[in-house]
């Protein structure tokens, strides 16, 4: 027996009693995530990144572990709903525009200091000063540094279009801004490489197109680097009491861990490792979170139906943000109608031995988003179901 196939009879056995759709984390395989984060990290701690998690019980798990510290959020009401549960270190990591939620921060002394907040323009200064409603705390700013890699004198760009702020003068400007203005305390920044950490670099079938990638995110590394250790240099000229620079993610985790600017590194898909994150020579993680779909239909010799099952992940459209069928092994969609909203034809010489009513496992292809399609995760450890908790979708929130 493989050991995917060893892993399809632990799943089967745990959740016997239980009806699909349904969605699982196997623990000894979180775990194992967690410390392989851990040792790629060397020493510098770990912010995970609530947005590839999006379960309270799971963010508080890591968090309980050596080597994690803190939470990156997605949304300043999830921010604001964090910190009011207990975790008491939160950094936003996209500008916000909610009015409401910045009254609320700006309005209560625990919330001001458990948050920080997202910046890269003056103009959101302005957003936040005309929201307070009279509240005075005093708002911790964290600035953004774009991490892109510019050729060709500015004409070719290699990263996501996040942040303006691109110089170290950009983001000194900017940081002097912030002191200059009551009610502001610039206390960290953030740099995230999504070319080199959410970019994998082994793709199978395309040795060409992986080496490419390899040779862009080389480059990539050593540029930001520099310019990273300069920013941080500039800003600290203009806040000398700055807190934290935070850097990396899941597929960067080690490279970033070895600047000596960098002072904490942000992660959280190599918890559940998803199927984007398969593709990487730098680590291996295992599958952690995978959904279970049930068959309802055998249309004829190679093929059965599952209910629903189009769960696409974020980002360009393209087969690669499709979930994949994982267990058993060997299945694969119809080209000609792939996931469906309701039901999903599967083929392969594995259906042949599928029944009515067994299930059949996916992976999603970005870690969190999974759990926008399930309120709760059974938690499974060897062959049982030890404990069901709620998603953020199970306690009644939908951030975003």
């Amino acid at each position: 027996m493989t050991a995917r196939a060893a892993d399809r009879a632990r799943y089967d056995r745990a959740t016997a009693h239980l009806d699909a759709p349904l969605a699982i984390v196997d623990l000894e395989a979180f775990d194992a995530n967690a410390a392989d984060l851990v040792r790629r990290a060397g020493g510098k701690p770990i912010r995970v990144a609530s947005k590839s998690v999006r379960c309270r019980a799971l963010l508080e798990r890591v968090l309980d572990r050596d080597g994690f510290a803190g939470i990156m959020s997605f949304t300043l009401a999830e921010s604001l709903w964090l910190a009011r549960s207990g975790f008491d270190d939160v950094l936003l990591a996209y500008p916000s525009a909610d009015r409401a939620a910045y009254a609320e921060l700006a309005g209560d002394p625990k919330l001001a200091a458990a948050v920080t907040v997202m910046v890269d323009d003056v103009a959101q200064l302005d957003l936040i000063d005309a929201s307070r409603g009279g509240g005075r705390e005093v708002v911790r700013v964290c600035l953004e540094l774009d991490t892109s890699l510019k050729l060709l004198g500015g004409r070719v760009r290699v990263g996501a279009r996040r942040s303006p702020l691109h110089s170290p003068a950009q983001v000194a400007d900017v940081a002097r801004a912030v002191a200059r203005r009551p009610g502001f305390e610039v206390v960290g920044i953030m740099a995230y490489e999504g070319h080199v950490a959410g970019v994998g670099d082994s793709l199978a079938g395309r040795p060409l197109r992986s080496r490419a990638i390899r040779l862009m995110q080389a480059a990539a590394k050593r540029e930001l680097a520099e310019r990273r250790a300069e920013v941080v240099r500039a800003v600290r000229a203009v806040v000398p009491g700055l807190e934290f620079v935070n850097g990396g993610g899941t597929g960067s985790v080690q490279h970033t861990a070895a600047e000596d600017a960098v002072t904490e590194i942000a992660a959280g898909s190599g918890l559940y490792v998803p199927r984007l994150f398969d593709n990487y020579t730098s680590f291996s993680g295992r599958p952690a979170a995978l959904f279970a779909m049930p068959v309802v239909r055998r249309p004829g010799v190679g093929v059965v139906t599952v209910l629903g099952g189009g769960y696409p992940a974020s980002g360009a459209a393209g087969a690669d943000r499709s979930p994949v069928p994982y267990l058993p092994e060997g299945l694969r969609y119809d080209p000609q109608e792939g996931a469906g909203e309701v039901q999903t034809p599967l083929l392969g010489s594995p259906a042949d031995d599928l029944l009515i009513g067994d299930k059949v496992w996916f992976r999603h292809a970005k870690a969190g988003e999974l759990c926008e399609r399930f309120d709760a995760l059974h938690l499974v450890e060897g062959d049982a179901v030890t404990e069901t908790v709620p998603t953020y979708r199970g306690e009644g929130h939908t951030f975003l």
